[in-house]
């Protein structure tokens, strides 16, 4: 059975680390995970923690509006493609609308851009590179 919950920071970690920061140096926390406004959701497949992702309350310079950033969303690897991605930002965006959040943006890795467009989410500025990580466009969508 499938559910989305919110969860603690903490329990982001693990998944993470696998699939994020897989043979980096970089940190599992982020900047804003701790701030009350931060919201933090998983999705759980029969009560395991397969799925998650991260807004926090942060505005960029080229967009208006109350806004939230994306970050940190990452299924584990043998759970993938099975629209675990697409159900969690669905629910999240539910959430954030009703936090009367009117853009949601986030820094899309390359190899995760067509999943974004496919969500409705579009690029705005050119690409940039984040050290071990590589090629990423900002992208956005507006919720209101």
């Amino acid at each position: 059975m499938i559910s989305i919950r919110k969860i603690k920071v903490e329990e982001t970690y693990n998944i993470r680390k696998q699939e994020l920061r897989k043979n980096m140096s970089l940190p599992a926390q982020f900047t804003g995970d701790l701030n009350d406004k931060t919201l933090h959701l998983g999705l759980f497949d029969d009560d395991i923690l397969v799925s998650i992702i991260s807004f926090m309350k942060n505005d960029h310079k080229n967009l208006k509006g109350e806004q939230y950033q994306l970050r940190g969303m990452a299924t584990l690897e043998t759970y993938q493609k099975k629209g675990y991605g697409k159900k969690l930002v669905s629910r999240s965006e539910e959430l954030l609308k009703e936090k009367k959040v009117s853009v949601i943006w986030c820094n899309a890795r390359i190899i995760a851009l067509d999943f974004y467009h496919k969500q409705g989410y579009k690029i705005i500025g050119e690409e940039f590179d984040i050290p071990q990580i590589g090629g990423h466009f900002v992208m956005y969508k507006r919720l209101m």
